[in-house]
């Protein structure tokens, strides 16, 4: 299969461009105390009650704007997997009901003033067993920015209940294809916001951030060969061409500092990995003619790789440790595994593997002796994973109807669920570590 046909929008597309390219050419806020353990898979969810915003101007909870907001906020807090948010109706949608009696842990009270396109919010996170103010935070922008404002707050409640930072105020980039034309978007976590990056018309694949979100790189053939190009998110969408080798130019893994990436050429013929710099110097060749070698993804301390290689036979994991160039086997069951990207929070790498003839998502940790976990279960192709950057969460492409779509689940496979409805067939998903 890894040498005989490509596969479009699939798992293994990049190994099949390869093969072709080379034959053809807590609940504690005091100092002291335990967070909430959110990775455990026992862990009770959190209520929370998140009543509609009142108006500052008419003190009014029924406006529509006022529990359109606090339904946003209610869905960024879900999102996480760890809150469960009460129903409005089971208390009047009032901001002063018995949250004791309703079994509420804690409960958002907010206020809004909304004015000639400008909206200001007042939001105050409350824990019911002390009735103490956890935090309080005020926003202002134009109402278009609504979604960021409470995705911040968001943010910090998950702060405050488990000691990290939420991932509400993060983003997502994916390839979506229409009419054979493949395209890179950024979306935010609830999907309310689509942001088209590439106009190659053509074909453009495995898109990365750069660590600190910033930066966009990807593989583009719009101009037949499949070169790399850079696209600063900052500055008015700048795109340039930062590798444009003879042969292969694939598979960009930046480095934890950003300053550096592995990318996969076929300088001499054989799809190797190469470090180079982000203005496209090649620093050094870290494989050597054993293999298809690609898809590396960093360690978060920078010091390890885990890449792709056929040099068993099959597509199979490796490690290598950067200083010393050892490469050591890392997976040894499924006929194929692929795709791997490294946890930027803890030793444990996730992946796609082809088991009984469908590709499933897995996770191993990085010894030789280690024994993967899988994590999705059913009939459906589920590829493509990457980390969330709180490392708890996957996002990943599952094909259902011949179509992919994006999902996210927890790192324990549970708490699934696709992430939009967008026409076309979606796949590449890759998190931003930073926002």
């Amino acid at each position: 299969m890894f040498l005989m046909k490509i596969r479009t929008a699939l798992v293994l597309f990049v190994y099949a461009l390869v093969a072709s390219t080379f034959l053809i050419s807590n609940t504690a806020f005091a100092e002291g105390l335990a967070y909430l353990d959110i990775t455990s898979p026992a862990a009770r969810k959190i209520n929370v009650a998140v009543p509609a915003f009142a108006s500052q101007e008419s003190r009014d909870q029924q406006e529509p704007l006022g529990r359109e907001l606090a339904d946003i906020l209610g869905k960024a807090l879900q999102f996480h997997g760890i809150i469960s948010v009460i129903p409005a109706k089971s208390y009047g949608d009032s901001q002063t009901a018995d949250w004791h009696e309703l079994g509420a842990d804690y409960v958002i009270l907010s206020q809004y003033s909304a004015s000639s396109g400008s909206l200001a919010l007042q939001l105050r996170l409350l824990e019911v067993a002390s009735g103490g103010i956890l935090t309080g935070k005020s926003y202002n922008g134009p109402i278009s920015q609504k979604d960021e404002m409470l995705f911040k707050f968001c943010d910090n409640v998950i702060k405050e209940v488990t000691g990290e930072k939420g991932i509400a105020w993060s983003q997502i980039v994916f390839i979506s294809a229409n009419n054979k034309v493949k395209e890179a978007y950024i979306t935010d976590i609830l999907g309310h916001h689509f942001r088209q990056v590439t106009r190659h018309r053509n074909l453009v694949v495995s898109p990365r951030f750069s660590p600190d979100g910033q930066l966009l790189s990807y593989t583009s053939y719009h101009t037949e060969n499949q070169y790399l190009y850079i696209t600063d998110l900052q500055q008015s969408e700048t795109t340039h061409a930062f590798s444009r080798h003879t042969g292969m130019n694939l598979a960009t893994a930046w480095a934890p500092d950003g300053r550096t990436m592995i990318v996969t050429l076929s300088l001499n013929g054989n799809p190797d990995l190469y470090l180079m710099d982000i203005r496209g110097n090649i620093l050094e060749q870290l494989t050597n003619n054993e293999g298809v070698n690609v898809s590396a993804s960093y360690s978060s301390d920078g010091e390890r790789i885990v890449f792709v290689s056929d040099r068993g036979g099959k597509p199979q994991l490796y490690l290598m440790d950067l200083a010393s160039k050892k490469v050591q086997r890392l997976t040894f069951t499924g006929s194929e595994n692929a795709e791997p990207d490294w946890s930027p929070k803890e030793d444990l790498i996730v992946y796609s593997s082809l088991i009984d003839g469908l590709y499933q998502i897995c996770t191993i940790q990085p010894n030789p002796d280690a024994k993967p976990t899988r994590i999705t279960k059913d009939l459906a192709r589920n590829e493509m994973p990457a980390w969330s950057p709180d490392g708890n969460q996957i996002v990943f492409s599952k094909q259902k109807g011949g179509v992919y779509k994006i999902y996210v689940m927890l790192k324990d496979g549970s708490f699934e669920r696709q992430l939009f409805s967008y026409p076309g067939s979606q796949s590449y998903p890759r998190w931003a570590r930073m926002h």
